[in-house]
């Protein structure tokens, strides 16, 4: 047997030397993959100006972009929301998306990485300072000096302000605000309402709330602006050539103008309407009031509540769209329009807004059944209304995890709706709805209430 052993050896290792080595076969997954699938699926923030949820709408400026992208490919989009920007590069290299759906800031290092691709970005950072008749705008950073502007501590801003202040040799007042509940575009708001002079925003977050805001000037830059696009993989060059085949087709199209407009430039507050004027008699709160009446009968809703909700919608005006695309006197989303059964068309007749908005209002009142006090029920009814009960529902789980009532909405859930808008809370893990212009449903509450309160005094 020992002869035969050295002999067994020599054939094992003749024979493993003889068979062919496993080729690394890494499976190619570019675009002719997706357009296979049928499919593509991209990953982005949640934030203002990128992707958030509105009246139960998706909606954003890169999310309207890849929704484009996704339609002229013939593919459909699955979109994917991530905690932040590490999560946006974890997710790519994982295989789990095929593009980031982000402005991505360029550099050296992320080029070795990644394609870059899309419509391309430039972002930088401004001084929000107020406008107002007889107000001074400062035009150079050297007015600056001598200046008090307010930023939130251990903040990027605060952080590009010391290193202004540094270049400068000295002299800007940086003042700190140490509440963790003031937001960024609270402190824009701020300015706006004259209750601090200035402060530091990004561009396109600027620009935006600059549409809410129209005595706010943004013109004066404090960095370097800073380009950025969408990414994918190295491994997909036939999807990065058919992205940016794509946005060099729309780079002037009156599509992408339209979709830019739509959020840095239309203003939130004015309505898109025919220039129909309104005539409302003497004594009267609208021309529909009415209609108001009819549809309210039989219901649990006063027709004067009806009224200022219509109000705060379209300002009485029936045959209008608002930035968001809402439409008709009581300012209803297509898609909900078409879950009710509705032609969103139909819609400029008022009867029939009236009672999709009838609808609405109930089927969020029989949301928020474990609320027992009915003035309580309506705040939150109104919320939902306004941003639709999935942001609500999420307020209401901060408010649980912070000490609050999650059913009592002034000081309790109402705080945390603001709050919204800061990634901090938007991004806790209790949050499922991700992003939320909150101070504005904070407001709408409050406006439709006050409104409903004078109604009251005035008509019976």
């Amino acid at each position: 047997m020992k002869p035969f052993l050295p002999f067994l050896l020599s054939f094992l290792s003749f024979a493993s030397c003889s068979l062919p080595k496993k080729q690394n076969t890494a499976e190619v997954y570019d675009f002719e993959q997706i357009k296979a699938k049928g499919e593509i699926t991209a990953v982005t923030l949640n934030t203002s100006t990128t992707y958030f949820i509105y009246k139960m709408q998706q909606m954003g400026y890169e999310y309207d972009l890849v929704e484009d992208l996704a339609t002229s490919l013939g593919l459909e989009l699955n979109i994917r929301i991530a905690e932040n920007i590490t999560r946006l590069e974890e997710m790519l290299d994982a295989g789990e998306v095929d593009i980031v759906a982000y402005p991505v800031q360029m550099d050296n290092t992320m080029k070795t990485r990644y394609l870059f691709c899309g419509v391309e970005q430039q972002n930088h950072l401004v001084i929000v300072q107020r406008s107002n008749r007889g107000d001074t705008i400062i035009n150079d950073v050297t007015g600056l000096i001598g200046k008090e502007i307010w930023v939130k501590q251990n903040s990027r801003y605060h952080e590009r302000l010391m290193r202004l202040n540094d270049e400068l040799g000295g002299g800007i007042i940086i003042r700190n605000i140490g509440r963790d509940t003031v937001t960024v575009e609270d402190m824009i708001g701020m300015v706006a309402a004259g209750e601090i002079r200035y402060t530091v925003s990004d561009n396109n977050v600027a620009r935006l709330n600059s549409t809410y805001y129209q005595n706010i000037n943004i013109n004066l830059s404090i960095s370097f602006p800073q380009r950025a696009s969408w990414i994918v993989r190295k491994d997909c060059p036939e999807l990065a050539a058919k992205i940016n085949e794509w946005a060099n087709g729309i780079s002037q199209s009156p599509a992408l103008l339209a979709t830019a407009k739509r959020y840095f430039e239309q203003s939130k507050n004015d309505f898109v309407t025919d220039g129909q004027q309104l005539i409302i008699k003497k004594g009267d709160i609208s021309p529909y009031d009415d209609l108001f009446r009819k549809y309210a009968e039989g219901t649990d809703w006063d027709w004067r509540l009806l009224a200022s909700i219509a109000f705060e919608e379209s300002k009485f005006h029936n045959h209008l769209e608002s930035w968001a695309g809402a439409k008709g006197l009581m300012g209803i989303m297509p898609s909900t329009a078409r879950s009710l059964g509705v032609s969103p068309d139909s819609l400029e007749n008022a009867e029939i807004s009236i009672q999709a908005g009838i609808k609405c209002l109930s089927n969020f009142n029989a949301f928020f059944s474990s609320i027992k006090d009915r003035d309580e029920k309506i705040k939150f009814t109104l919320a939902a209304y306004n941003a639709g009960n999935g942001h609500i529902l999420d307020a209401q789980k901060l408010a649980s995890k912070y000490g609050k009532n999650p059913s009592v909405w002034d000081n309790n859930v109402a705080e945390f709706i603001r709050l919204k808008s800061e990634p901090e809370y938007y991004n806790d893990p209790v949050c499922k709805h991700g992003y939320l212009r909150g101070i504005e449903t904070y407001k709408y509450v409050g406006e439709v209430l006050a409104r409903y309160k004078f109604y009251k005094t005035i008509k019976k």
